[in-house]
């Protein structure tokens, strides 16, 4: 996907713009381009982007408490797993049943060979 067709900092480029446009002839026009159209648009999105900020750090929070519940989950599956595992033994059907290899569909290692 390309990136976005404009700069990541178009809203520091719009004021400095706005600001210059202002101290050259703040009654300026270019074609019906006026400062106080780029003003107005620059005003729109600012409370735009703070709304959008505000609800990253809401989602950053969710996906960290997201995180640590999938990691306590994980958890408690490897000491179901384990316990399963202790109980019936590493090739019993028990042990497939929870998600575990049995010891006899597991592969033999291979040999490497020496130097």
């Amino acid at each position: 996907m390309p990136g976005k067709p404009y700069p990541t900092d178009i809203i520091e480029q719009a004021r400095d713009v706005a600001e210059a446009w202002n101290q050259i002839d703040p009654d300026l026009t270019i074609g019906e381009l006026t400062r106080a159209m780029l003003q107005a648009d620059v005003d729109e999105v600012t409370p735009v982007t703070a709304q959008i900020n505000a609800l990253e750090t809401q989602l950053t929070n969710l996906r960290n408490q997201r995180d640590a519940q999938y990691g306590s989950v994980w958890d408690k599956i490897k000491r179901a797993r384990n316990g399963i595992k202790g109980i019936y033994g590493d090739d019993s059907s028990q042990y497939e049943m929870v998600g575990g290899t049995r010891l006899s569909e597991r592969k033999t290692p291979s040999r490497k060979a020496s130097a």
